[in-house]
């Protein structure tokens, strides 16, 4: 059975409090701790949009606007999406 959004949103408030990592958070779809959270913005601005996915499923959510932790793994997004680092997998969204 997959994970629910809210189920998504509770991982994703205990990973964003590690951030930068590590994530010592199990996936809330697959129970394996391979959880990844990056951000995508300007690096001069604090808010972004934040991609939180399992490496191990390819489950996750994204958040359109979100404030960006300090220290946390920022893509630029003035950079055409294939040379941002580090790279996002094209994951399932959760419902």
């Amino acid at each position: 059975m997959m994970a629910t959004y809210d189920q998504w949103l509770d991982a994703y408030s205990d990973a964003y409090d590690m951030t930068p990592g590590p994530i010592d958070v199990a996936c809330p779809n697959c129970g394996q701790q391979c959880l990844r959270l990056v951000f995508t913005g300007l690096p001069d601005r604090d808010v972004g949009r934040a991609h939180f996915w399992c490496d191990n499923c390819l489950q996750g959510i994204g958040i359109s606007r979100t404030l960006v932790p300090e220290h946390a793994l920022v893509q630029d997004s003035r950079l055409p999406r294939d040379e941002r680092e580090p790279k996002i997998p094209n994951f399932q969204i959760a419902s």
